[in-house]
């Protein structure tokens, strides 16, 4: 009989060389290299590299895999007109999930490849800002082959090359979230190219999983209690109503993280850099103080301490994104992530197929076996 763990919780489905989570020490390792040292010299564009083919890019390497993804950036006609026919309500996450269904790779559905990552990674950005423009009146902007993958989008966006700062600062957001072990989106975009099903399937499903609030979009919710809060002043008594109506406090805590999520202390010091004396940054700090020590107050043991989502609010808040954006943009950098675990498994593959305990009535009489 199967052993019941709800949530699979502390079950392994596979071997992987990609990236590692160690939550009792607050590591994350991406492929034997520690996330917050890596990130220090290093774009979004050699993250992916690394991901994807397990080493660093030299020089050339690096010049020539940037060059491949800006040759790419340009979405089809039909995936336009796609995009301008849909629904203005649908959120832009439902629409990234759409476009991207609709669109072509090169080569055989089986096995996935990095020319196939490479396309859907260079155009996921093109889309997100094709569609916000789209449905704010905004006039197309067409992406920049000269501008690396965190300024184009930004230039997509804003209409204007944009500061250094706010690109390092996107760049560091979209590497430190480039890859998680094994969340609720990579296991299903596992789950589904366990099936021989093609990397627009397994991409499409895992941008599904993200869209649920309990995996994507805290950081907009963060921005939301920091609006509540408004003031140094107001900090502990609107955070301990909270804890004492059983409401969580949006950014603190993780699923594995049981000490300080190294993603949100390196985005931390980001924000620090280019925050200055920010009204907004000194409530954040702030605030963080009084939650931890209440959070201790209230759940002694229960080891809550800020994560990525609630640092990531202020990196993106400075560089002047849509709150509406805030969850598609770290899908922008999940799916460089979701590649590279699609095609590991592709590699050494073997259906996912877990099973439940059944809990239904009991048919009546004897079976006869046929």
């Amino acid at each position: 009989m199967a052993e019941l763990r709800i949530g699979l919780e502390g079950v392994a489905i596979a071997e992987s060389a990609i990236s590692s989570v160690n939550g009792e020490k607050g590591e994350l390792i991406y492929r034997g290299y520690f996330v917050e040292e890596i990130v220090k010299n290093h774009t979004f564009e050699d993250i992916v590299y690394l991901l994807w083919y397990g080493h660093l890019p030299t020089e050339t390497e690096a010049k020539e895999f940037r060059a491949k993804l800006a040759s790419q950036r340009e979405i089809p006609d039909y995936v336009k007109d796609i995009i301008n026919k849909l629904p203005k309500n649908l959120t832009p996450m439902a629409v990234l999930r759409t476009a991207i269904s609709a669109m072509t790779v090169p080569g055989a559905d089986w096995p996935p490849t990095t020319e196939q990552a490479s396309v859907i990674l260079a155009k996921a950005p093109t889309i997100v800002a094709y569609y916000y423009n789209h449905i704010n009146g905004i006039a197309e902007r067409k992406p920049r082959a000269d501008l690396s993958h965190a300024a184009n989008y930004l230039y997509m966006l804003h209409g204007e090359v944009p500061e250094e700062s706010h690109v390092r600062a996107l760049d560091m957001y979209w590497m430190l979230s480039a890859d998680h072990d094994m969340n609720a989106s990579t296991f299903t975009a596992r789950v589904v190219t366990s099936t021989m099903a093609d990397i627009v399937s397994a991409i499409t499903a895992a941008i599904g999983a993200m869209i649920g609030p309990l995996h994507g979009g805290a950081p907009s919710h963060v921005d939301d209690m920091l609006d509540a809060i408004g003031t140094e002043e107001n900090a502990e008594p609107w955070l301990r109503d909270q804890i004492e109506k059983g409401e969580r406090l949006m950014g603190f805590g993780h699923r594995v993280y049981k000490t300080y999520d190294p993603r949100g202390a390196a985005l931390k010091e980001v924000v620090k850099q280019f925050s200055g004396d920010n009204p907004l940054f000194k409530l954040s700090l702030h605030v963080e103080d009084v939650a931890v020590r209440l959070l201790n107050e209230y759940k002694p043991g229960r080891n809550l301490y800020p994560n990525l989502e609630f640092w990531a609010a202020g990196v993106l808040r400075t560089i002047k994104l849509p709150r509406e954006l805030y969850t598609p943009s770290f899908t922008l950098s999940r799916i460089g992530g979701w590649s590279a675990q699609i095609m590991e498994q592709s590699a050494n593959n073997r259906l996912i197929r877990p099973s439940c305990i059944y809990t239904g009535p009991k048919p009546q009489g004897e079976h006869k076996k046929m």
